[in-house]
């Protein structure tokens, strides 16, 4: 094998590992191609220690229940008003932080085809990984809302209220009938993510609460993205972007019936 070769072989490998040759971004977690976690116990739900609050990974968290990854040539994002990163999840983009030249968040995913992108501020730099999740009898999110902002240092929250009058919310993550709020971004853009592996048929109605900003009260943009029977052919996108003025602010952004 000639170098050439070599050289090539080489870059197939590290790209396979979520690694683009020229650009910053590196993706640790996920990785490419197929994957069965087995019994191995999978948790999405951040532990949360206020008054401050940022995306973190429960200690112990399995591999397959996260995205983790780093930034190894990073511009400037996240702060004094310039632009985050975008992490985008089975085609859904959404604000992420980038804290010093690393990022993770739990994440579950559903059996099936999977991808996850993340890209710089400027849209050039970017890192993507597919991979196949092959056990189908791992928790699967029948129904998931997924609430960002554009505003660093402001606080929105997701709050979702299920048929059977269930209240999901920073103040009651996990609710008895399945469903429950992953994490409680205080420090701007979530993504914040409400899921259930078994959506009740009635009507869901779901609220963005303007909790608080910085020494600002900026106008923040709200983005509600719904996904029903993820990861099926009968898989089904719904979003709502809504301005946020002012703290305090509770409006009610979508409502949808599950037959």
């Amino acid at each position: 094998m000639n170098d050439k070769s070599k050289t090539l072989v080489l870059t197939l490998s590290l790209m396979a590992l979520g690694f683009r040759p020229g650009f910053s971004i590196e993706i640790d977690l996920p990785q490419s191609g197929w994957r069965d976690p087995g019994g191995e116990k999978l948790q999405f739900t951040q532990q949360v220690n206020y008054p401050a609050s940022i995306v973190n990974v429960p200690e112990g968290e399995s591999r397959y229940a996260m995205i983790k990854g780093r930034v190894l040539r990073r511009s400037k994002s996240g702060t004094g008003g310039e632009k985050p990163h975008t992490l985008i999840v089975n085609g859904v983009p959404m604000p992420m932080r980038v804290d010093g030249e690393s990022f993770e968040r739990p994440y579950l995913f559903g059996p099936g085809s999977n991808s996850v992108e993340v890209r710089g501020p400027d849209g050039k730099d970017r890192a993507k990984v597919q991979f196949y999740e092959g056990n189908r009898t791992s928790a699967k999110p029948q129904l998931s809302v997924l609430l960002s902002w554009d505003t660093d240092q402001t606080d929105l929250d997701l709050h979702v209220i299920s048929p059977d009058g269930r209240h999901c919310w920073y103040g009651g993550r996990v609710a008895d009938n399945g469903g429950a709020l992953d994490v409680d971004v205080t420090t701007g853009f979530g993504p914040e993510i409400y899921s259930t592996p078994a959506a009740l048929r009635g009507t869901y109605l779901v609220y963005v609460n303007y909790y608080g900003s910085g020494p600002r009260e900026d106008l923040t943009v709200a983005r509600v993205t719904v996904i029903s029977r993820q990861n099926t052919p009968d898989e089904k996108k719904e979003t709502a972007v809504v301005p946020m003025r002012q703290a305090g602010e509770l409006v009610l952004v979508h409502s949808f019936s599950v037959p």
